[in-house]
């Protein structure tokens, strides 16, 4: 029997938060839309049958003729092996089953398909998340679930592996926004649709002097010059393709045909190790 994976988020409140975004706030799906463009500009190759999965479907429109547009729900809209290109766009770091996605993307495609997903990593507001938890701590007497967890780069290129795609490759794109305040953060977070939506975060009201003493810490160990706040935003990029019998493959250990010393031209034993 398979077990279900564990509800680290609440997918109601998520929807609801999301709901009530400003689209003015979505730079970092613009963003996440602009490295898209660029990297698929990269492919020497035509999609004809491409599909973006994202929350916010506006930013994605005309992005891709013909493009099937759903959302990031749990089970995704997607038809089995109807797409030549999946776009996974700043879901998978509010999915309860990152593995389960990918591979509902891998389903999803045709053979020697590509998968692009945009999602954020392990740095991401690490400033906000080193605040709060000493704020929490001096105020609550310890810590709530407050930041969700974001995977690291190495971690999530594991996960296309694990997923059944060929040649993953992982990078980062990173970017820092700069606050007034710890106020005015959380509004543009808010405005994202990015704030709290854990299972098991706190949900009876907090004291103010709880934000107060984080925006005092923030501001103590990591504001600007200038006095503004800055914040970290991880854009995680992971490509895999389905496999083919047609893709490269890796040499098998022992293969190769001439002795390394023999390539450089330095007797045996004379190499630097």
């Amino acid at each position: 029997m398979t077990q279900a994976p564990t509800q680290i988020f609440d997918r109601e409140t998520l929807a609801a938060r999301r709901a009530r975004h400003n689209p003015e706030a979505l730079f970092l799906h613009q963003l996440a839309r602009d490295e898209a463009e660029d990297r698929l500009s990269l492919v020497n190759r035509t999609f004809t049958a491409p599909a973006v999965v994202c929350p916010f479907p506006a930013v994605w429109e005309g992005v891709l003729p013909g493009a099937k547009l759903v959302p990031d729900d749990e089970l995704l809209a997607l038809a089995p092996g109807a797409h030549d290109v999946v776009i996974h766009a700043m879901g998978l770091h509010w999915a309860n089953d990152p593995v389960g996605q990918l591979i509902q993307c891998r389903r999803a495609l045709r053979e020697d398909g590509l998968l692009l997903v945009l999602t954020l990593g392990g740095q991401t507001l690490y400033q906000l998340r080193a605040a709060m938890a000493e704020a929490e701590a001096a105020v609550l007497g310890g810590l709530s679930p407050r930041v969700a967890p974001m995977g690291e780069i190495r971690d999530l290129g594991g996960l296309l592996q694990r997923a059944g795609f060929a040649l993953p490759v992982a990078d980062v794109v990173p970017l820092t926004a700069e606050y007034r305040d710890l106020t005015h953060l959380i509004h543009d977070l808010r405005a994202m649709g990015e704030t709290n939506a854990m299972a098991q975060r706190l949900k009876r009201p907090v004291p103010r002097s709880l934000f107060q003493l984080a925006d005092h810490i923030y501001r103590t160990h990591f504001a600007t010059a200038e006095g503004r706040l800055p914040a970290t935003f991880e854009l995680v990029c992971l490509t895999g393709w389905t496999p083919s019998d047609t893709q490269q493959k890796p040499l098998r250990p022992g293969s190769a045909k001439m002795r390394l010393a023999d390539a450089l031209k330095v007797p045996e034993g004379k190499l630097d190790p």
